[in-house]
């Protein structure tokens, strides 16, 4: 989901600019950038970057100015931790703003739409499931990577519609009827894109997930 600059005025573009200055001075601060000092981590990072602008640049545009694609934020955020995923999808969403797919205007709204909140709502949900279900192989792909992954998409989507109407970009009856519902569908292909990713990568490379520590969740299972 990438906005049109033109649906939020020049408020809505300041605050956005304000958060995103906020949020990356905490990355900045907090980050685990020595992380990126092995080769293997910062090559999977900027990897990432890259399929996502891939799969970002595959849209869908529902009305003018509103394009649907998966998001990616869970599956990064499982993999990377909060701070280096948002990394990654802020240089996928500079990615695609550079091929064309939108504008750098909208580059904040964007940013908080698309990295900022689904991040933030991927880094709290895992940590609810941490605290109230038991560290399980199962558990963490299904609760975690599939479940988890369709339920952003769906917090995204209802997050972008609220913002839709409450900026006056379109109607809320349009965009409960003609919009949203959409995320729908974008949940299922995000579960199965995020939960198959996550497998593969907990099976044959489980140091490159920074979330999984398979001393916690394989021994003594």
């Amino acid at each position: 989901m990438n906005f049109a600059p033109d649906l939020f005025s020049l408020a809505w573009h300041i605050v956005a600019a304000i958060v995103g200055v906020g949020v990356a001075a905490w990355v900045v601060r907090t980050a685990p950038w020595q992380r990126l000092k092995d080769g293997h981590q910062l090559n999977a990072l900027f990897g990432a970057a890259v399929i996502l602008t891939l799969l970002w640049s595959l849209n869908a545009g529902v009305y003018p100015g509103l394009n649907l694609h998966l998001l990616g934020a869970m599956a990064t955020t499982l993999i990377f931790g909060p701070q280096l995923a948002l990394v990654v999808l802020a240089l996928a969403l500079a990615g695609i703003t550079l091929n064309g797919s939108t504008e750098w205007s909208a580059y904040p709204i964007n940013l908080l739409a698309m990295a900022v909140i689904p991040v933030g709502a991927s880094a709290l949900y895992t940590r609810i499931v941490g605290r109230w279900l038991p560290r399980h192989f199962f558990v963490y792909i299904f609760v975690n990577a599939f479940i988890g992954a369709a339920l952003i998409v769906l917090i995204q989507g209802a997050v972008a519609s609220l913002g839709l109407a409450a900026a006056g970009a379109y109607p809320v009856d349009l965009l409960l009827s003609d919009y949203l519902p959409f995320f729908l569908l974008l949940g299922f292909a995000e579960a199965w894109l995020s939960g198959m990713t996550l497998t593969l990568l907990v099976v044959y490379c489980p140091e490159w997930v920074a979330s999984f520590d398979d001393r916690s969740y394989l021994m003594n299972k």
